[in-house]
């Protein structure tokens, strides 16, 4: 049987909504309102504003609330505005006072707000997030849970015995502290010499027309680039099937002649102009010292027969962008930001970004600072991966009284019947541990998968490292909401599973693994 409606489409006003009768004070969108501490958020932003000058700034509530949008809900800068028109919701959390159908700003204000923001403003909006997400928890516990943390040493607490004990050297050491270091990749195509080749002429080509078109006169001859062979030459190797190594420098060695014809035809075209004139903008300016430098390490290494060059450009448009040696399965070399982040207590941190690649275990005595400053105390124990373990980390943490997670260096002790159980102890501790740091792999994971950070889709370093960074912020918000609404439904369920949930969840850390839509 087949039952079809009426397909003619109901008028605007006919179509029956819920809102007549209020909004639902159990939204995400309501509740998250209601905790974000837009005081200090909005003292975070408007840091980067002037007082007195310019035109009057759109409501960092407004703006931040955008942002947080933006990420949590994965949308584009140009989606972003329209979402916010169709959604109540959006509205409220952004502090409308009421429905309305204008924009709140054009989505190219996305740029500028990338740009004033960074790395430490968003790590302040978090440290300021997860102030308020504790007080809220303190206020909600129990009388004999309040008695049992007030047993733990804690940062929030003043009392004699802490301020005694930081006097001797710091010697409160509580928590755990999860490290580790991934790449940020951006968007930009795979690299490779001939393509970069390809485009660096291509653009030098435009230099040339731009320059030619001011100083063109009837009797004078536009130098020659040799464009057509140039492009069928590159069209020849890049669609070849199977690229023979003789016959690929042979294509890169004519690349490389042809730029460098085009950059000896810019430099004679730039020598007609006076010195006190400057006929290329600053972005024109700017891609001809790129196009000098991606030829000048092309060079280099065609002439070396060489791989490896110190600060290599991998992407004109891009080129701050390095490549980044990780050896995993799949991906040995990516191409971004290199980050060092940290977990405590299923927060997400990060501690450092870079552009340039580094040995991640020179990051470990920052990220330890970082630790004591955000809590006031050193953690006891910093779990890691075996890389971390250095000599200089090693002694680093031993001269702190903090424990180092991995193995210790040296040849292992004989079992004999005396220290047989201690033994066993140690690697069940270690055996625990290392399935406490896969924590670490799920937030990294959870930021490429849900929420872009495994495609960073801005061009400039600025604007890069505030996207990355806004990523961690979201984060943690989003850790927040699963605790806000699916926790609560799993421990109403009386079935055995919500206790297999929970040792999973202590045992080896997939719930911060784990990405829900709430």
């Amino acid at each position: 049987m087949i039952r079809e409606p009426n397909y003619n489409q109901l008028s605007i006003e006919e179509f029956k909504t819920p809102f007549e009768r209020g909004l639902d004070k159990k939204n995400r969108w309501v509740v998250l309102a209601s905790l974000l501490p837009w005081g200090k958020i909005a003292g975070t932003y408007t840091r980067t504003l002037s007082k007195g000058m310019g035109r009057p700034a759109k409501l960092s509530r407004v703006v931040i609330g955008a942002v947080i949008i933006k990420h949590k809900l994965r949308l584009a800068d140009e989606e972003v505005i329209p979402t916010i028109q169709e959604n109540p919701y959006l509205q409220y959390f952004l502090g409308f006072s009421g429905f309305s159908h204008d924009k709140p700003f054009d989505s190219s204000l996305f740029v500028t707000i990338r740009r004033r923001l960074g790395q430490d403003a968003f790590n302040d909006m978090t440290d300021a997030f997860l102030d308020a997400v504790a007080e809220v928890e303190k206020k909600s516990e129990t009388t004999k849970k309040k008695s049992s943390r007030n047993n733990k040493p804690s940062s929030a607490e003043n009392s004699d015995e802490q301020t005694k004990a930081a006097a001797k050297d710091e010697e409160i050491r509580s928590g755990m502290l999860i490290v580790d270091a991934s790449v940020a990749p951006a968007d930009i195509k795979y690299p490779t010499d001939l393509d970069l080749l390809n485009t660096g002429r291509e653009h030098s080509e435009k230099l040339i027309d731009h320059l030619w078109h001011l100083v063109k006169t009837p009797e004078a001859e536009k130098p020659r680039t040799y464009r057509r062979l140039a492009r069928k030459a590159y069209l020849r190797m890049a669609k070849s099937r199977k690229k023979k190594p003789n016959e690929l420098r042979k294509a890169i060695r004519k690349q490389l002649n042809f730029l460098q014809r085009n950059l000896h035809t810019i430099n004679e075209l730039l020598d007609k102009f006076p010195t006190a004139q400057q006929p290329l903008s600053h972005q024109g300016r700017r891609l001809f010292w790129i196009i000098q430098e991606v030829y000048r390490q092309q060079r280099q290494m065609f002439d070396e027969r060489s791989n490896q060059v110190s600060d290599r450009i991998v992407s004109v448009s891009q080129p701050h962008v390095r490549p980044i040696v990780r050896g995993k399965a799949g991906k040995n070399v990516e191409f971004g930001a290199k980050i060092s982040g940290s977990v405590v207590d299923g927060h997400a941190f990060l501690d450092r970004l870079s552009w340039d690649a580094r040995h991640e275990a020179a990051d470990l005595p920052v990220q330890v600072e970082e630790y004591k400053r955000r809590f006031g105390f050193y953690p006891e124990v910093v779990i890691v991966d075996g890389i971390y373990g250095t000599r200089e980390n090693r002694t680093w943490l031993y001269e702190r009284n903090i424990r180092f997670s991995g193995k210790p260096l040296g040849r292992p002790p004989k079992e004999t019947v005396e220290n047989a159980a201690e033994l066993k102890a140690e690697r069940k501790r270690r055996q625990k541990e290392a399935g406490i740091r896969s924590r670490i792999e799920g937030k990294f994971g959870e930021g490429k998968r849900a929420y872009d950070l495994g495609l960073v889709k801005t061009k400039l370093p600025q604007t890069s490292e505030s996207w990355i960074a806004a990523i961690f912020f979201v984060m943690n918000i989003a850790r927040w909401l699963r605790d806000y609404f699916f926790v609560p439904a799993w421990q109403s369920c009386q079935m055995p599973l919500y206790r297999l949930f929970l040792y999973v969840k202590e045992r080896y850390g997939i719930y911060d693994m784990l990405s829900y839509n709430v």
